[in-house]
């Protein structure tokens, strides 16, 4: 079996699972934020209306919840909803709430591997398509929708229909001018948006062996975009060093059989990637930075789940340092441990001295909701995931996706710019 299916046999109680069969899988970890908890919050309310007792909940220490998406509150109903939200953790005994503006917060998708929140071998289901990317830990993780997050809530277990696996092997010497992000970005380009629909994407191979934590996060981040259920790499001495300096919770990890069967299995030599952009309006509309280079921009944007973990602000830094942006520039650090670290190390140093405005953890801008939104018209490079129509603000904008390092050499440009060609 493959680690996927290792995983959902032991949480289901099976000896063995093939691709198909459909469980009833035990939930180890549950997670809501401050635009999928008050939809889970509406349907208990119904559940209450038609005379479901609801005055507890299955395992309130398996439950944790942030605020990410609309903070800073960005209208009255944002600031509605995280009182909402404080009600309901207070009210069911959840203790893991992870509050703005009180220590430690920051995107959903950055606290699950930050805070340690999901260990591998686990079972976790999020209020969020991009829960795929807490996979990298070695654990099976997909979104759900409110209903199904509320039926968790009170029952600790969901069904699953088991999803046959892709595996993409990345081999080679991973380039110094290469990030996770031109790889996916490619990977995608290949499969298309839908290539793996419900199914799981799997990563092995040399290169992702010496990926860090945070890079191979990314990789698992964008399996939504190919219409994955989930995307997962295999826990190593890299993954059980990245949890140690953050718990000492035991875990029982799980590994695939050497003889584990594959839907399809795709070979990438490193070597032959070069830095990618998705243009608008996919993620699998790519081409290489470099055929972009006349490209005009308003706007560049290191940010959100995808882009603003510690190593990302590192390899931007390292392209901005001593130079200056042409154009508006913002860098939001995906938690506020990550933006700790970024101001020990110097990092936001360099991102101020390079003229780019740095602000809070917060999904706003990714999602079009505030702090950054796009105007008619303006154009974007972004760190981030999605750049369907109107995805980082008015539906005639557009948003080119790809790395960090990408980014950062497009904004000292004010064109998309290929890193080598700002470093070299």
């Amino acid at each position: 079996m493959t680690i996927t299916e290792k995983i959902l046999a032991r949480s289901s109680g099976k000896e063995r699972l093939s691709p198909g069969d459909v469980i009833f899988s035990k939930v180890d970890r549950v997670m809501m934020h401050d635009v999928s908890g008050p939809g889970v919050i509406k349907v208990f309310s119904e559940w209450e209306k038609k005379g479901v007792k609801i005055d507890r909940i299955w395992d309130p220490d398996r439950v944790w919840v942030t605020e990410d998406h609309f903070v800073p509150a960005a209208d009255r109903v944002s600031a509605e909803n995280v009182i909402a939200l404080s009600n309901f953790t207070k009210k069911f005994g959840i203790k893991k709430h992870f509050k703005y503006g009180l220590g430690q917060y920051g995107i959903c998708h950055t606290l699950s591997h930050e805070e340690a929140m999901v260990l591998p071998g686990e079972v976790y289901v999020g209020g969020d398509s991009h829960t795929n990317t807490t996979g990298a830990m070695g654990a099976f993780a997909a979104g759900l929708g409110h209903t199904d997050i509320a039926y968790v809530l009170m029952n600790g277990q969901i069904w699953f229909k088991v999803p046959e696996t892709m595996m993409f092997r990345i081999e080679g010497n991973m380039p110094d001018y290469l990030m996770a992000k031109d790889i996916i970005l490619q990977i995608i380009g290949d499969i298309g948006t839908d290539g793996a629909n419900y199914r799981t994407m799997q990563f092995a191979g040399d290169v992702v062996k010496r990926l860090t934590v945070e890079e191979r996060l990314t990789l698992t981040n964008m399996t939504t975009e190919a219409g994955a259920k989930n995307g997962i790499i295999e826990p190593d001495e890299t993954t059980y060093a990245y949890l140690r300096e953050r718990t000492d919770a035991p875990y029982t990890p799980a590994h695939g059989d050497s003889d584990a069967e594959y839907s399809e299995v795709f070979t990438y030599e490193i070597e032959k990637i070069e830095p990618t952009v998705a243009k608008p309006f996919s993620p699998g509309n790519i081409t290489v930075a470099r055929e972009l280079q006349g490209t005009e921009l308003d706007k560049a944007y290191i940010g959100s789940c995808t882009g603003a973990k510690l190593e990302d602000l590192r390899e931007a830094a390292k392209v901005l340092k001593g130079k200056h942006v042409k154009i508006r520039t913002e860098v939001l650090p995906a938690a506020q441990s990550i933006y700790m670290k970024a101001l020990k190390e110097g990092l936001i140093n360099i991102f101020v001295e390079a003229g780019a405005v740095v602000g809070p953890p917060t999904c706003g801008a990714c999602c079009g909701a505030h702090m950054g939104v796009l105007g008619k018209g303006e154009v974007c490079v972004s760190t981030t995931n999605r750049n369907f129509p109107g995805r980082m603000g008015h539906v005639e904008s557009q948003t080119y996706l790809a790395s960090p390092m990408v980014v950062a050499a497009s904004a000292i440009t004010g064109k998309i710019t290929d890193p080598r060609d700002v470093t070299n």
